[in-house]
């Protein structure tokens, strides 16, 4: 993932289970978008510059404990 904005832009390796993505977005069949709104969360929360440059998407819960709820709506 690649967060452009102010400044240079940031790259991230973000690591997606596919049980992770079936339960926290049923039914779709690629990360994209899930990824994607994670990354919005987070920019709301942190300057990209905070945001681990490597990670598996679930770790997020540990900085965020609401992450997981406001993901899945």
């Amino acid at each position: 993932m690649t967060v452009a904005g102010p400044g240079a832009p940031t790259t991230h390796d973000v690591t997606v289970l596919a049980s992770d993505l079936e339960r926290l977005a049923p039914g779709d069949s690629d990360p994209v978008d899930l990824v994607a709104r994670s990354f919005a969360f987070l920019l709301e929360r942190e300057p990209k510059t905070s945001i681990l440059r490597r990670f598996d998407l679930t770790v997020i819960g540990r900085y965020f404990p609401e992450w997981e709820r406001t993901i899945r709506g």
